[in-house]
């Protein structure tokens, strides 16, 4: 049985012949932003696993963190992630720390192809603004030194993505440009 994920653009085939495009970075490097517009232009289904998970769970990510812990959420992420490997066709924005988990990041990729958003930490938290409060690792009492941290454990990660687009150097317009050419040349 084909997964259903509510949260997805409606209409657009899950093609499982045609690889999802798996886009990655920190918070607020634009992987929402991004992924939604690169859908609707490419006729595909975006996925934001953050709120697909905060559908099915009837919380958001801040409570479940907080009521069950990170591993807990992981745990949703990697079942989220395994449902995916039925499908294909898909634009896909995995939560920040998605990228850390080998195993999970492999049940998508070969054939998925990852694009790293990347964003410096400070641009990522200013850009975040007072939304940062609604990500649970970064309500902590300094977030920037905690979005630094999460960077400097995440980046080779990051760094190991098919490709790479520097969202510090473009416009978003160019951003979604960029993720375009490259979405188009994976099929």
């Amino acid at each position: 049985m084909t997964p259903i994920f509510r949260t997805s653009r409606p209409g657009s085939a899950a093609d499982p012949s045609r690889p999802h495009i798996i886009l990655v970075g920190l918070p607020g490097s634009g992987k929402s932003s991004v992924g939604r517009t690169v859908a609707t232009r490419l006729d595909r289904t975006f996925l934001d696993f953050d709120f697909e998970i905060e559908r099915r769970e009837g919380k958001s990510i801040t409570e479940i963190f907080g009521e069950q812990g990170e591993a807990y959420f992981r745990a949703k992420e990697l079942a989220l992630t395994k449902e995916l490997q039925q499908v294909g066709n898909m634009i896909l924005a995995p939560g920040g720390g998605w990228i850390t988990n080998p195993d999970v990041v492999g049940l998508l990729r070969p054939p998925g192809r990852l694009i790293y958003l990347r964003v410096q930490p400070g641009t990522a938290l200013s850009r975040l603004g007072t939304r940062r409060s609604l990500r649970p690792l970064l309500s902590r009492p300094d977030p920037g030194a905690e979005l630094e941290r999460l960077y400097g454990q995440r980046r080779a990660a990051y760094e190991n993505a098919d490709h790479i687009v520097d969202t510090e150097l473009y416009s978003l317009q160019r951003v979604i440009e960029k993720v375009l050419e490259l979405a188009s040349s994976v099929g």
